[in-house]
């Protein structure tokens, strides 16, 4: 059989075998040429039934080659004979033949008694109703919507002196019963069948039709064809692009496996010349269109109205808005909110957290947790874009660290100086969309999207992996460990104080705490136990230090495995999530299985480590949530007044810092929509440049107002979303390559994983048994495949790799190889002094620098 390959059955395995490029004798295409010239050709036939078709294909044959009429009729009833068809056996039914034929060997010396009775009698009559094994065959699955068959029936028979050949196109497509091994409806029939001594002829013959009927070129050749010399010159096409292999150095009986890219139809025109395209420009369009070069219709051209672009994004949008909705019935779409819930929860917590340290907690977990809540959901229920995802990110934080020691040096409220920021940042950026300025985004270069996305999935890996790093400074190594001073590690709490001098008894009990054998495992603490008198006691470290001691030993820092146990989580998570989400193209199980793995390969990597981490008991750092509703800071409210703790002329003197974070802003936003919306994705809902912008704007206002951090696209997060949100072809044929049918665009995964983060504060009781490590390894596999899914990668390995060994990319059949290093040399130069940049106090205007 074939449907993009052939397969065969595997006469002693009794399966098909594993789909190969066919190889074709060359004289085969020349026998069948000839008998499309001499044979029977029916095009358009109206005919019902194969009853009917092998009637009208009898007596339409040609004068000199019709058979008489006991031929015809032995022929026709030879025709209409039920075919066995080779079906998938259940494990049951296999285990039970062997259970009956345990001794039956690979090789078949003859026909199976006891089998025969199994299959359908091969002298009945054909069965103009599908069986009920065609009904119940899974293959059908792997075929698309609209799939047709056409059957060739070959062999040879000892009443035939001359091959009967017949060629037939059905008018309208038929259901020809039992015919086919699925039940599906036929448009082409091919029948020879000759006398004896010629089985191989034949069937070659057959398998060169089978082969020209899975062509593209041929089938609309076919599908078209008016009269016998059309199908003739279609064989003629099919042999000017024929490749022949010399006999002597190759062997027919190797299976070749289909490549993993095929050329389209219009590439293999004459001349390279498409009907529907024009040579050389569609072929360099395709190019550009695999490369992911970019392509805006009519979404970034300038109206020349005020708020014209937003206005067009809004009515290009608008249609789309219920099924935004209704596309996220899936559960891939579970898979993806729960990976990005996560994601984003660790993100508001490290963005948090830093904020808070640099702010004096102005601005801490609980800000970021709610800001992120809410500007996300409102974002994702109104963007032009719902599947960004909006936080806070590196450049804001240097600013507020930047804008709060200003602050502090000049006296200034910082709340009430960020405000009118934030104010200023809003109209400067309703200004900008008023203007369309968003058309600029149309000149950015494929140097400038990967230069950025480049940076930031550096900067998540650095991140990841520095957080580990810090675990060996919070649970510190004992690299001077020796067995033999064992009995030399302890811990004792001091609870001694000038108002408590120590006794006597107290003395006492801290030498016997300092030979005890178990002062290397256990704490030897002091307990008050009334003002006038201290008795030994055994404390726990909270109990001390509530108490006023303070801990005294070598070991009292020392956690034992912490250290080494992170760094396991943090690696096998990355490593696990890595190869189940690389499990769909595995051999291992079911299409369905796989992809199911694959989809749920983040979550199932987490809850693989969450229970390890569990079941081995050691207190390994965990996700710790807000539980409390309340600023972090008790000296700020939710509410921020614009007058009051400042002069006056502090909001006039704002708009100089809101010009660079509106620049901020627009170069973050902008450029992570830009790749968001990439010709390589096929988004079909298109993009909301100006639409995103003037969301932002607005949310400024009220992340301002409310004290809240500010927020703008995240390129890894918004790229990881992406990237659970892929759709593949289902229904693959066997040998080919699951097929990028583009992303699932909707709102609801972003406004789930939102919500989701306003009620974690809720959940900390369950997110408390969440390993920090497990989420930084998460975050390393956001980091590399972000890095990975960018061209530049490509051409950095291209630099280590010799020539010979490069693989076939698009760019390199166009580009000298000189020059594609030249241009990656410029860029990772240009990578280096960003990292030097971001890395200093000018880190703010890093955007601007890309």
């Amino acid at each position: 059989r074939w449907i993009k390959f052939e397969e065969k059955v595997e006469e002693g395995a009794e399966r098909w075998s594993a789909p190969h490029v066919t190889a074709l004798l060359l004289h085969s295409l020349f026998e069948l040429r000839m008998c499309l010239q001499k044979g029977t050709v029916l095009l358009d036939l109206d005919a019902r039934s194969f009853k009917e078709i092998i009637d009208e294909a009898l007596s339409g044959q040609p004068a000199e080659r019709a058979l008489r009429p006991e031929l015809k009729d032995r022929l026709a009833a030879l025709l209409l004979r039920q075919p066995r068809h080779h079906a998938a056996r259940s494990p049951l039914r296999t285990l039970a033949e062997l259970g009956l034929h345990p001794c039956r060997g690979g090789h078949r010396a003859g026909p199976n008694p006891q089998k025969a009775k199994k299959l359908p009698e091969p002298r009945a009559e054909l069965s103009e109703m599908p069986l009920k094994e065609q009904l119940k065959n899974k293959f059908k699955k792997k075929l698309p919507p609209g799939a047709e068959v056409a059957s060739v029936l070959v062999g040879e028979v000892d009443f035939l002196e001359k091959p009967f050949i017949a060629f037939i196109r059905l008018k309208e497509v038929v259901a020809l019963g039992a015919l086919t091994e699925i039940a599906l409806p036929s448009r082409f029939l091919f029948i020879l069948l000759g006398p004896q001594a010629k089985a191989k002829a034949y069937h070659e013959i057959g398998r060169a039709m089978a082969t020209l009927l899975t062509d593209e070129l041929f089938q609309r050749v076919a599908q078209q064809a008016e009269q016998r010399e059309d199908l003739i010159a279609g064989i003629d096409e099919f042999l000017e692009e024929l490749t022949v292999l010399p006999p002597g150095k190759w062997d027919p009986s190797a299976r070749i496996p289909p490549p993993k890219c095929l050329p389209t139809p219009h590439k293999r025109y004459p001349g390279g010349k498409d009907p529907r395209a024009s040579g050389e420009n569609a072929v360099a369009a395709e190019d550009r269109s695999g490369a992911g070069h970019l392509h805006f219709s009519d979404e970034l051209e300038r109206t020349g109205r005020l708020f014209g672009g937003l206005l067009r994004d809004i009515r290009r949008k608008a249609p789309w808005y219920w099924s935004d909705f209704s596309d996220a019935l899936h559960i891939q779409c579970l898979s993806a909110i729960l990976y990005i819930y996560l994601a984003t929860v660790t993100n508001a917590i490290t963005f948090g957290g830093m904020l808070g340290d640099a702010t004096d907690n102005m601005q801490g977990v609980l800000e970021s947790f709610l800001g992120t809540a809410f500007a996300g959901s409102i974002f994702c229920l109104f963007a032009g874009q719902p599947l960004t995802i909006l936080s806070s990110t590196g450049p804001m934080l240097v600013f507020e660290r930047l804008l709060f020691s200003f602050s502090e040096d000049y006296n200034l409220d910082y709340l009430e100086f960020r405000l009118w920021i934030g104010l200023w940042v809003a109209f400067f950026g309703l200004v900008l969309v008023a203007t369309e300025a968003s058309y600029l985004v149309q000149y950015f270069t494929r140097f400038t999207e990967e230069g950025f996305c480049a940076l930031i999935s550096l900067i998540f890996i650095y991140d990841s992996m520095k957080k580990m790093m810090s675990l060996a400074d919070t649970y510190p190594i004992n690299w001077q460990y020796r067995s033999e001073d064992v009995t030399l590690y302890h811990c004792i709490c001091n609870l001694s104080s000038p108002a408590l001098p120590a006794t006597s008894t107290l003395l006492q009990h801290l030498e016997s705490s300092l030979s005890s054998p178990l002062a290397s495992s256990t704490l030897n603490v002091l307990s008050l136990q009334c003002p006038e008198a201290v008795t030994p006691a055994r404390l726990s470290r909270t109990q001390c230090l509530d108490q006023g001691g303070h801990l005294l030993g070598a070991s009292c820092h020392y956690v034992p495995d912490v250290t080494l146990m992170s760094f396991l989580l943090f690696g096998g998570t990355f490593l696990c999530s890595t190869m189940l989400k690389r499990f769909k193209t595995s051999r291992y199980f079911p299409t369905t299985f796989r992809k199911l793995v694959s989809d749920f390969s983040i979550i199932l990597a987490i809850l693989i480590f969450c229970a390890i981490d569990a079941v081995l008991g050691l207190e390994t750092p965990k996700l710790l949530v807000p539980s409390e509703l309340k600023p972090t800071n008790p000296a700020r409210g939710w509410i921020i007044s614009p007058f009051g703790a400042n002069p006056w002329w502090v909001c006039l003197l704002s708009v100089v810092p809101a010009v660079l974070v509106t620049i901020l802003i627009f170069m973050d936003q902008q450029i992570t929509a830009v790749i968001l919306n990439r010709r390589e994705y096929k988004l079909q809902k298109g993009a909301g440049f100006h639409l995103d912008l003037f969301c932002v704007s607005l949310l400024m206002i009220v992340t301002s107002v409310m004290g809240l951090p500010w927020y703008v696209s995240a390129t890894v997060i918004s790229l990881a979303h992406m990237e659970s949100l892929k759709k593949e072809s289902t229904t693959s044929a066997p040998g080919e390559q699951p097929k990028f049918l583009g992303i699932r665009e909707q709102r609801l995964t972003g406004l789930v994983v939102f919500i989701l983060t306003g009620v974690s504060v809720f959940m900390a009781p369950i997110l408390k048994y969440i390993p920090m490590p497990v989420l930084y390894g998460v975050f390393l596999h956001m980091g590399v495949a972000a890095l990975n899914s960018i061209q530049f990668t490509e051409r950095v390995q291209l630099l280590l790799m010799p020539a010979k060994h490069q693989p076939d990319l698009i760019y390199l059949r166009h580009v000298p190889l000189r020059r594609v290093h030249l241009f990656t040399f410029i860029q990772v130069l240009c990578l280096a002094m960003l990292w030097v940049l971001k890395s200093t106090i000018a880190a703010i205007i890093f955007p601007l620098m890309v």
